[in-house]
């Protein structure tokens, strides 16, 4: 009985990942944090203030995930140093104020 339940639990832990990949976000917390690893280099690729990156035409990405991994991708390319939950804040964030996935 005690491993069914574990085994539920964890079904349901996977569940809650697929409906937000980002999982529990600090949205004060990840702005600085984008501020201060992504501008930069997003000013050197679209100039002005950076934001272009999320705002242009043919934008590649297309739902949470995507979102999520490419957070995850720049993080390491840019070598930020960044936790999962500090990508999953900063995509989060990302979402909320340029993306507006639902899904």
């Amino acid at each position: 009985m005690r491993l069914l339940l574990i085994a539920l639990i964890s079904l349901l832990n996977n569940f809650a990942w697929a409906e937000e990949p980002w999982g529990t976000v600090d949205l004060q917390a990840a702005k600085p944090m984008h501020d201060k690893a992504c501008t930069s280099c997003h000013i050197r690729m679209y100039g002005g203030d950076g934001s272009k990156m999320y705002t242009r035409e043919g934008r590649v990405l297309s739902d949470k995930l995507e979102l999520m991994q490419r957070v995850a991708a720049c993080n390491s390319q840019v070598n930020s140093g960044w936790f999962p939950e500090d990508e999953g804040n900063v995509a989060a964030w990302l979402n909320k104020h340029y993306y507006h996935f639902t899904k």
